[in-house]
């Protein structure tokens, strides 16, 4: 009897696992997709071959060239500077006081929630109204120039959704590593800076990759407030010669850019994470 009662309790054996339906309806859809942006791709190919034009490139290119030098120096020096605004205003957005997070929170609710191209706007153009005002206080040779305006309002943006990352990244950290540093004796301060903040930062790495990247897409903003970056020369350009192709060599630099960040993203993720992975 206990035998056949034993028998009768044991546990079943998982089912066997199967593989999921196939829906070559979807297969077929990605063919016809995959398909379609390739002759889109050979179509546009051959409309370069076919209209370009030497002399043209010759004259036009060196310019895109000089935007190209003046869209990185803009992302980069703003990425930069919105990573340094960033980590306060994070560290503010978690703080239990509300005299520190309230206003981090109103900072970030206001750049994220608003367009780029408006807060562009309102510091290039409104900056004018106050030019008196600025004058006395010695900062309108700052405002007085497009690259400026367009570097202060990209700088203030970025910082928003960084530090916004950051604050996600930090409150991702499992609460054991707190709990594990504070058995072991370790200071708040230590266990932040030492466990929490490296761990964070390799969550957040990401994220910030993708915030780059809008960026380089977003600055594009700039030309609208006479920043001859890769846009800007794109648009004078065009405005001289109507030829359409040269808004396809600016798509294909940013494609470029973009692609390169992406890998060189990828590899420092990978050496940043490495003593993760298993070992064969």
């Amino acid at each position: 009897m206990a035998m056949e009662k034993d028998r009768g309790t044991a546990p079943l054996a998982p089912p066997a696992w199967r593989p999921p339906p196939r829906q070559p309806g979807l297969r077929y859809a990605g063919i016809l997709a995959l398909g379609a942006w390739g002759i889109a791709g050979a179509g546009l190919l051959g409309y370069l071959i076919k209209g370009f034009d030497g002399a043209y490139f010759a004259r036009y290119a060196p310019k895109l060239l000089d935007g190209l030098i003046v869209t990185l120096e803009l992302v980069s020096i703003s990425i930069l500077l919105g990573a340094i605004l960033a980590f306060p205003i994070a560290l503010a957005r978690i703080s239990r006081h509300a005299v520190l997070w309230a206003p981090a929170f109103g900072y970030i609710y206001l750049f994220r929630g608003t367009p780029l191209l408006a807060q562009t706007f309102l510091v290039y153009y409104g900056a004018g109204q106050f030019r008196a005002e600025l004058v006395d206080l010695g900062l309108w040779w700052f405002f007085r120039e497009a690259f400026n305006c367009a570097l202060l309002t990209f700088t203030l943006n970025t910082s928003a959704y960084q530090a916004e990352i950051l604050r996600g990244a930090i409150q991702s950290v499992p609460r054991g590593q707190w709990e594990g540093a504070r058995a072991l004796g370790l200071h708040d301060g230590v266990t932040f800076f030492k466990i929490i903040l490296p761990q964070a930062f390799i969550i957040a790495l990401r994220p910030l990759g993708n915030e780059i990247i809008l960026m380089i897409k977003g600055s594009a903003v700039a030309s609208v407030i006479t920043v001859f970056d890769l846009m800007g020369q794109t648009r004078l350009a065009f405005s001289r010669s109507f030829e359409f192709q040269v808004y396809i060599w600016a798509a294909v630099i940013y494609l470029s850019i973009v692609e390169t960040l992406r890998r060189v993203w990828e590899r420092l993720e990978r050496w940043l994470t490495r003593h993760m992975r298993p070992r064969a």
